[in-house]
């Protein structure tokens, strides 16, 4: 698991703030681009390739100096994740129902629920690389708190209470979490009361795959 999860409400954040956070997750994601093969960042990005794997925190630096430069490598494109349904577009291997960020009805306290409607554990599909950078969470507030899993173990936890007498619930990630192609995973929020109806929670995040995948 990661070694620092917490939340940080945009309200608390400058447009420089916002501007540094995302740069950070768009420089994570590409640094693991790299070591996946998604594209060819160590051949696009001057000075890369000389920065042994090894030094993590010095290759997404370089390479977020280079994006703030107004550069980007060719050979990757990124958007935000289309999770379905299939006749939309999907990037998972078993799509949503509905093109919408939505749990399954809250229907029992003390219990996780896919942030993907019934898709309770996504695949993404191959060359599909995903960085999650935060998230916002529609009223009425009944999840306490989320969980990122690879299989079954837990790469990220964010207690969600911390953000409940805020105006917005509009938070940033304390770290990027990030999953590779063709990952089985999980986003889960868990019930804190019973509504009935499903939540609304919009996870932030950046898809990265190999430049002309898709076409927009």
């Amino acid at each position: 698991m990661a070694s620092r999860n917490y939340l940080i409400n945009t309200e608390d954040l400058t447009l420089t703030d916002k501007k540094e956070y995302k740069l950070a997750a768009l420089a994570a994601g590409i640094e693991r681009c790299a070591l996946k093969n998604v594209g060819s960042p160590n051949a696009d990005i001057p000075g890369l390739e000389g920065i042994p794997t090894s030094q993590k925190d010095q290759r997404v630096r370089h390479i977020r100096n280079y994006i703030l430069g107004g550069n980007w490598p060719r050979s990757i494109d990124q958007r935000e994740l289309a999770t379905g349904p299939a006749v939309v577009r999907t990037d998972f291997v078993a799509p949503t129902v509905l093109a919408q960020a939505l749990t399954a009805p809250l229907a029992v306290v003390d219990t996780w629920y896919s942030c993907f409607q019934a898709v309770a554990a996504p695949q993404l599909l191959v060359g599909k690389l995903i960085v999650f950078y935060g998230l916002c969470v529609i009223p009425p507030i009944a999840v306490s708190y989320l969980q990122f899993l690879r299989g079954t173990n837990v790469q990220a936890l964010f207690d969600l209470q911390t953000q409940n007498a805020r105006l917005a619930f509009d938070a940033f990630f304390s770290e990027p979490v990030v999953f590779d192609p063709q990952d089985i995973f999980a986003a889960q929020v868990l019930c804190s009361a019973v509504t009935g109806v499903a939540a609304q929670v919009h996870l932030h995040n950046f898809l990265f795959e190999k430049a002309g995948d898709v076409i927009a």
